[in-house]
């Protein structure tokens, strides 16, 4: 597995502009969208836009502890998880109160990253399915992802 599979969708860019972004850029997607149309699957097993938006709320708390972990723990493991059984719990989640937390933790996450030192870029953590990386990798996979997941957003939100 790839150390950062998102690498990708971030190519040349820097994550902090990125992840700053991502909130108003998801509002700009869905502001103007119905229920229903924030509900509608765009295909069987794809993740609605309300779940995406709850993806990246539960996605922007496991960040959180491991960035955090990564800067408190010497060489810290990361503990993976399957989104695919946690998204089985997406029902119980509406677009607006996903959109609040990931937002309320992004800016949490934000402000944390102010903190961060050229030393702390480069503390050594293990994903134990990609390898050791950095703090920065996590950075980096962040923003990534949050590429990723607003062009699938976008996508849903063109054919709603």
């Amino acid at each position: 597995m790839e150390l950062n599979p998102y690498a990708k969708f971030l190519g040349d860019q820097e994550p902090i502009p990125v992840i700053t972004a991502t909130v108003e850029r998801i509002h700009a997607l869905v502001d103007s969208l119905s229920p229903a149309q924030v509900d509608r699957s765009p295909e069987p097993g794809k993740w609605s836009i309300r779940e995406i938006v709850a993806h990246l709320a539960d996605c922007e708390l496991v960040f959180s502890v491991r960035l955090r972990q990564t800067l408190a723990e010497e060489h810290h493991i990361i503990q993976p998880f399957d989104q695919t059984v946690w998204g089985e719990r997406y029902a119980a989640y509406d677009l607006n109160s996903a959109l609040a937390m990931f937002t309320a933790a992004r800016n949490w996450n934000l402000k944390f990253l102010t903190t961060v030192t050229e030393d702390d870029r480069h503390r050594p953590v293990t994903h134990p399915e990609r390898g050791t990386m950095t703090l920065w990798t996590i950075v980096e996979t962040m923003a990534g992802h949050d590429i990723n997941h607003l062009q699938q957003i976008e996508r849903v939100a063109k054919s709603a």
